[in-house]
């Protein structure tokens, strides 16, 4: 399991998964701009006849983000399985963390005490410490602390009370999934559900772990092999922040890999570690991306990296990073729409109840307007009635 492959010469196949994507993604001009004429190339797209693997799924591409995290705990199979009754076409599942003996959980961070009962279980007292968590210290209980028979008698919370306190309903109802069990899950809501379900885990902080003897890629193509779903068009997208560990998982299994983006300025953490001076700025030059799409068919940019924000919180034009990744052949699923007003560009929010609802809807009309390829919500539901809107 521990065994890494980075010895392997990495398949020869990069070029021809990005042409399969591409043809997926990109309109007869190859640029997809502006409402009406990506509008028009989103409802060709989907009115194809159905296909194998990414090409079969429909475009815009709505991804529950940790499943229905805007109505139940997210990373748990109450979550899962209600964006998948919301329409969800991808459902995020999950954010992968090692426990102690080696196992992968689905947590939003290694860190727990936000998104489990942790902390009302007195035997666990002693396991509260501060770790430095890619350069960041943090205070609380970590996965790699516990082992999985530990972890199991742990239940989730609502992360973002503040926002959601009609989740809390739900405190302590679920406990925490394993990836082994998202993936025999998948099959099962196939199978229930007369059509594919697909998943889009995220190995998490991958150098954190890898350095202390925990290497996620190895242990999650491991798996993926095991349930047969490591291949070009297998259901699972796999993603990370930290472009190394896609270059590695790329070497291991022939998943569709997606590059996530945070902002402009930030620099991904493997970057820091290495000495890499590049930031996500230059990453998503025409020279940064073309280099992504060597080794991964997508990127998951912010929000903000599609339609960057004015002073006053409104959003501003649009970048040209969709014309730009469709060039090379890349996809693209921004995160994340949320409905609730903290979450919203400044025009489409009504009053200031940081539990109420704005106007998603105006919010996804703009960036399905840019001509991006899906993106991640908390609210699947919401984004399904956008799309419907949007391809009228």
């Amino acid at each position: 399991m521990g065994n890494d492959r980075t010895n392997e010469q990495p398949r020869n196949e990069g070029t021809g998964r990005r042409a399969l994507l591409g043809a997926a993604v990109l309109g007869a001009s190859g640029a997809v701009l502006g409402l009406p004429g990506a509008a028009r190339a989103a409802e060709a797209r989907a009115a194809k006849p159905a296909a194998r693997g990414l090409k079969g799924l429909p475009v815009p591409t709505i991804i529950g983000h940790r499943g229905a995290s805007g109505y139940r705990p997210e990373h748990t199979f109450g979550s899962y399985e209600l964006a998948l009754d919301l329409g969800a076409d991808i459902v995020e599942a999950g954010d992968l963390c090692p426990t102690k003996d080696g196992h992968l959980v689905c947590r939003h961070e290694p860190e727990i005490g936000g998104t489990t009962d942790v902390a009302d279980h007195p035997e666990f007292a002693g396991r509260k410490t501060t770790k430095v968590l890619d350069g960041v210290p943090t205070t609380g209980w970590f996965t790699e602390d516990f082992t999985l028979a530990e972890l199991k008698t742990l239940r989730a919370i609502e992360r973002i009370p503040a926002n959601r306190p009609h989740n809390t309903l739900y405190n302590g109802r679920w406990e925490i999934p394993t990836f082994e069990e998202v993936l025999a899950w998948q099959d099962e809501q196939t199978r229930k559900r007369g059509k594919q379900v697909w998943i889009y885990p995220e190995t998490k902080h991958p150098t954190y772990f890898r350095k202390l003897g925990l290497g996620l890629e190895e242990r999650v193509a491991k798996l993926l092999r095991k349930h047969g779903k490591d291949g070009r068009n297998s259901p699972v997208i796999l993603q990370s922040f930290e472009p190394t560990s896609i270059e590695r998982l790329n070497r291991l299994v022939d998943n569709p890999l997606v590059v996530l983006l945070s902002t402009a300025d930030s620099r991904p953490w493997d970057f820091v570690e290495t000495g890499d001076p590049r930031t996500v700025a230059d990453l998503i030059t025409p020279k940064g991306l073309r280099e992504i799409a060597g080794y991964a068919q997508g990127i998951g940019p912010t929000l903000d990296l599609v339609i960057p924000r004015k002073a006053d919180g409104t959003l501003a034009a649009p970048s040209t990073l969709v014309s730009d990744a469709h060039r090379v052949g890349l996809i693209l699923h921004p995160y994340t729409m949320r409905n609730e007003n903290p979450f919203l560009p400044a025009e489409f929010r009504k009053g200031g109840a940081a539990d109420g609802y704005g106007d998603p809807f105006g919010a996804f009309k703009a960036y399905f307007g840019t001509g991006i390829d899906g993106v991640f919500t908390d609210n699947a539901d919401t984004g399904v009635l956008a799309r419907a809107d949007f391809l009228k």
